[in-house]
């Protein structure tokens, strides 16, 4: 199983929008369809703020990769959060996941980006052995906070 990225585009709107609304059912987020095609559209569209990649042959993919661009002083320019990142149940397990954090910073390389963020629920264990495999490191001091608006 290939864990090859592909800039996902309008034409991939249905196959993102189930394996999306697979996910949010995993981890218990409401949203209406609506609102979940709402957030993932102006990705595919091209909008400057993210991008969204499906992971797998783009026709059946098995998973993607949600991100978003900022600008951090600290980092010194462009930086990215892992908005969402989703691997099909059936398929998890063999390195598919791994595969895809490592490739995000190569498809992303042309464009300066200085640094990858995430955020992870501490409790689990399994996403934690995974980011760190793939480089991530918890900082100390720091914790990701948010404020709905």
């Amino acid at each position: 199983m290939s864990a090859a990225l592909t800039l996902a585009k309008p034409e991939h709107l249905n196959s993102l929008t189930a394996l999306v609304a697979a996910f949010h059912a995993e981890e218990n987020i409401t949203m209406s369809d609506e609102a979940l095609t709402a957030g993932i559209s102006p990705l595919l569209d091209g909008i400057p703020h993210g991008a969204a990649y499906l992971i797998g042959p783009p026709r059946a993919p098995i998973g993607y990769v949600v991100i978003t661009f900022g600008w951090s002083v600290e980092f010194g320019g462009l930086d990215a959060i892992i908005d969402e990142l989703y691997i099909r149940p059936g398929v998890r397990g063999r390195g598919i996941a791994s595969e895809a954090l490592i490739a995000l910073p190569r498809a992303l390389a042309g464009g300066g980006l200085r640094a990858i963020h995430l955020e992870v629920d501490r409790d689990n264990a399994a996403a934690v052995k995974l980011y760190r495999r793939a480089g991530f490191r918890e900082r100390d001091r720091y914790m990701f906070m948010s404020k709905t608006l």
